[in-house]
């Protein structure tokens, strides 16, 4: 492969890697030659995706059982990333989702949102990426290189009914990604770089529900979708790969502090 593309032997950190589109991603980095480093709370899931990995590609896939809202658990991981692998090629923070008090319903007003999970929901999908970076990132530092990819929304640039602590903790990572790619690149120098992949619709564990009904049939939120979808579809897990391949190569070695759309030209169509 191009040196400008390769990804072989280098080491990334993947938050939400047991996901359906971390995993997707984690899959893809192994068969493009990289070594993958799963972070997670649960021990089982983690296992599972590395048996599954280390069977496409043999010792591919390392795992640490780690909170990624918890700093001390953070910090040690960091320690542990230089002593065993010695440096971190890059970060994908994946973490996050969303919970049902925290979803209005269709006849719910926004009086009856759950505050609580409301911000479980804001600290997941924020601070779940703004401490891990802040911590990890120190690596890429005293190294002089790395990449950083954050996952944004489309709830992040215009308004998506029903899910208010998701779209405010995306438009808050949308500003994260370019504060922190300012901060290290005029302090650290050329080589850290931290950008955004924007997903449009992809159905996964997280949102199932909101866009299927048990049949398999759209709900009348997921045909609304489709219909301001210019490719009339939801989008592949895997349609991602592309954009973390090209953001975390050579290949975007001048590009940082930007968010991209991988949507269907969800977010480029006024409805009409």
């Amino acid at each position: 492969m191009n040196e400008l593309l390769s990804l072989k032997n280098r080491n990334y950190a993947l938050s939400g890697g047991t996901g359906t589109l971390g995993g997707s991603i984690a899959e893809y980095l192994v068969r493009n030659g990289a070594n993958v480093l799963l972070l997670g709370r649960s021990e089982d899931k983690l296992k599972t995706k590395q048996d599954e990995l280390n069977t496409i590609v043999t010792n591919s896939t390392h795992i640490f059982k780690v909170d990624v809202m918890n700093e001390g658990q953070l910090t040690t991981l960091r320690k542990e990333i230089k002593k065993e692998f010695n440096h971190l090629d890059g970060l994908v923070n994946l973490a996050g989702g969303n919970i049902p008090g925290a979803t209005l319903k269709p006849d719910q007003t926004i009086q009856d949102i759950a505050m609580g999970d409301t911000q479980k929901v804001v600290d997941i999908n924020l601070f779940g990426t703004v401490i891990p970076t802040i911590i990890l990132s120190q690596l890429m530092v005293e190294q002089g290189y790395g990449s950083i990819i954050n996952i944004s929304s489309m709830a992040a640039k215009q308004s998506i009914s029903r899910v208010l602590g998701y779209s405010m903790a995306k438009g808050a990572i949308d500003i994260f990604t370019k504060w922190m790619a300012n901060e290290l690149a005029s302090k650290h120098g050329d080589k850290i770089r931290v950008n955004a992949i924007a997903p449009g619709f992809f159905i996964g564990n997280q949102n199932r529900r909101l866009l299927t009904n048990e049949d398999g049939t759209y709900t009348e939120r997921g045909n609304s979708i489709i219909k301001n979808t210019p490719m009339g579809r939801f989008g592949d897990a895997s349609e991602l790969n592309g954009m973390v391949h090209y953001l975390l190569s050579d290949a975007s070695s001048f590009v940082t502090g930007s968010v991209y759309d991988v949507d269907g030209g969800f977010s480029s169509f006024s409805g009409v």
